[in-house]
């Protein structure tokens, strides 16, 4: 018989995440780990920095000519990170 006063370790960082207003916190980590299985090891290799603010999911890279390729697929790739976190977290992408 189990003690109905446990809590699984699962459920008090989803608390802890919840009490601290960070929902999406493990969410967001899951689609920032993606992000080179998403672009694959060339763009990813060019990639200087990545993070997510305010539902906004920022990536930093090194060359103008590949700025622009990634503009190009910015709703692709929308779709692609949200999927890693089997919920809409993103709502647009920016390309430094």
């Amino acid at each position: 018989m189990s003690d109905p006063n446990l809590t699984t370790l699962g459920d008090m960082i989803k608390a802890f995440y919840h009490e601290n207003h960070r929902d999406n916190a493990l969410d967001e980590q899951r689609i920032l780990d993606s992000w080179k299985d998403i672009v694959g090891e060339f763009i990813a290799s060019h990639t200087l920095k990545t993070s997510i603010r305010n539902g906004v999911f920022y990536v930093k890279v090194d060359a103008d000519s590949l700025r622009n390729e990634l503009v190009y697929a910015k709703s692709m790739l929308l779709k692609k990170l949200n999927s890693k976190a089997e919920k809409e977290i993103l709502t647009d992408i920016v390309i430094i």
